[in-house]
């Protein structure tokens, strides 16, 4: 793979098509038009194929692979969005239940097949990789090469490079000096930038806007790498939490660092007096709310730096949470999104004697906390209440036929109680939950008889902290203006060069003909240099007349038969 050296001396290297300097074509002798897409450049893709660096770069470096990559990741995330997302499913609820019972056996099958966690699985991570790298070894395969062609080209061209343009036209018996003349001042108010050597131009506007695709691309790179760092707990949170009311919870997404303390909900409604809602509470046939407020609390946990020792909380900041008024510190911000009215937190209980002899049974109520309960309660005396099973949200499996818990809200408590006393060492069962108090095997002497219920308010908050905004913000600015420069604007090239007696005339651009024939058009008009002619419509209107002449030649042989 020597480099190749042209007959004006310039060494090009190995798979050069055209020669970087003069313009000679050093591959095709033929009469076609020159392919100057990249200038005859030489791309690594289509010059170096032997070790595994080789294959990989130029698997990458096709649009074609790029394309399917595109493809692959539009049809994946086309499937992440059939069902809600993990994140997006009721809070509490075990997706690997949840998916089951709302959605059946397709439901089941997206959970295996984690469709349910798509925009965070490895392979669609990889997949983002992927394009990544192909946007990257498609521009440097092709911005290198392309670079190089475009800064080494001289003003002076190869007549084989002239005439293989798709514009191309002579003039004879010209006073060459006075039309180039002429015809810079033309091109000069057309705001081209005009190269003269040995009394030969070319002039050349708008090579800014070829390099508009790889702007772009550096804009999607940017895009990309921003998109991934989303991925990155340090860079990206978005989570709910629900905090009851007196409750202290960690703000998810800072690592132990802060807390929240929920001092009081409360919500708001409309005044049902006043007029101006009427219409809005007779819709709605109920009440309306106004506004829904969580008094909150920012601590910042201190610790001493010794093993096992209890951390102290520092308070931040402290902030009336409402819709659209987020507390905010440290580039979090936390925003009131939901709330719950009455949720059960706490059952109270008697021991009862089912004879109504309760005798020697301690009268001692026992409080059962429904988010984290104790499993034995010893109420003196060799009676001991113990808790077998606990379904905080009581359903009932009827594939497994077992009972179990959709989530760990205590929606539907269902408590399994083994109740000890001393004339039964080995306990009485019996379920006791909302509505339900019932002896497991046969009659009980004892039951557990309820006595009193606790409810909370429970506020719905969702943490936000977004780092990757900016990058994403300057990678979609870079994409737009690399749009607008490769749209908008066309890299056009006229050459004007001296051959004998003979004025040659030359043009290319890399979109947008019509624009370049009326440059042309007002050379012509304000000289005496004629108009060059497009080759590509040339060639058309010699197919169709070749065509037309056959057709007519068959019509007279069927009329002479």
């Amino acid at each position: 793979m020597e480099k190749v050296k042209c007959e004006c001396g310039h060494v090009n290297p190995y798979g050069t098509v055209i020669c970087e300097s003069c313009g000679k074509p050093l591959q095709d002798e033929g009469k076609s038009l020159l392919n100057m897409r990249y200038e005859g450049a030489a791309r690594r893709s289509q010059t170096y194929k032997r070790s595994v660096v080789d294959h990989i770069w130029n698997f990458f470096s096709s649009v074609k692979v790029g394309i399917w990559i595109i493809v692959l990741l539009l049809v994946a995330s086309g499937f992440g969005t059939i069902f809600p997302q993990v994140e997006f499913i009721p809070p509490g609820e075990n997706p690997a239940v949840f998916y089951e019972n709302e959605y059946g056996t397709i439901g089941q099958l997206y959970y295996l097949l984690g469709f349910h966690n798509l925009y965070g699985s490895w392979w669609y991570m990889l997949l983002i990789a992927a394009l990544g790298v192909s946007l990257v070894i498609c521009s440097l395969d092709r911005v290198v090469p392309l670079y190089r062609a475009l800064k080494k080209q001289r003003v002076t061209r190869h007549e084989g490079f002239l005439k293989r343009q798709r514009v191309f036209g002579t003039s004879r018996g010209l006073d060459h000096e006075g039309e180039i003349e002429k015809a810079t001042k033309v091109l000069n108010e057309k705001k081209y930038n005009i190269y003269e050597e040995n009394g030969n131009i070319v002039a050349e506007k708008g090579r800014f806007s070829r390099w508009g695709p790889y702007v772009n691309h550096i804009g999607l790179i940017i895009f990309l790498f921003g998109a991934m760092l989303r991925f990155f707990p340090t860079m990206y949170v978005d989570e709910n939490i629900w905090v009851r009311d007196g409750e202290q919870v960690p703000v998810k997404g800072t690592d132990g660092q802060y807390y929240l303390y929920n001092e009081n909900f409360e919500i708001e409604l409309y005044d049902e007096d006043d007029e101006l809602y009427q219409e809005a509470l007779m819709r709605e046939g109920s009440s309306v709310v106004e506004t829904y407020r969580t008094s909150a609390v920012l601590l910042e946990r201190s610790d001493d730096g010794i093993v096992g020792s209890e951390a102290d909380y520092e308070k931040v900041k402290s902030h009336d949470i409402e819709v659209n008024d987020p507390l905010t510190h440290d580039g979090y911000s936390i925003y009131q999104v939901d709330y719950k009215l009455n949720e059960l937190s706490e059952f109270s209980f008697r021991l009862q004697s089912v004879a109504d002899d309760n005798g020697d049974v301690p009268d001692t109520e026992i409080t059962v906390d429904l988010y984290d309960p104790e499993m034995s309660y010893d109420l003196g005396g060799g009676y001991v209440v113990e808790i077998e099973e606990y379904f905080p949200d009581y359903v009932f499996d009827e594939h497994n036929q077992e009972p179990t818990t959709a989530t760990r809200i205590p929606d539907n408590p269902l408590i399994i109680f083994n109740v000890q006393t001393p004339s039964i060492p080995d306990g009485e069962k019996s379920v006791v939950g909302v509505q339900t108090n019932e002896p497991i095997l046969g009659e009980n002497e004892y039951r557990l008889e309820l006595s009193g219920v606790e409810m909370n308010d429970v506020t719905a908050l969702t943490v936000r902290l977004d780092r990757t905004l900016p990058l994403l913000i300057v990678g979609g600015f870079i994409f737009m203006v690399g749009l607008i420069q490769g749209s908008y604007w066309s890299h056009r090239r006229i050459w004007l060069q001296q051959k004998g007696e003979e004025l040659w005339v030359a043009g290319h651009t890399n979109k947008n003909w019509q624009s370049l024939m009326k440059d042309f058009e007002a050379i012509s008009s304000n000289t005496n240099i004629a108009m060059p002619i497009d080759q590509v419509e040339e060639d058309e209107l010699e197919q169709e007349r070749q065509y037309q002449r056959r057709r007519d030649e068959d019509q007279g042989s069927d009329v002479d038969a």
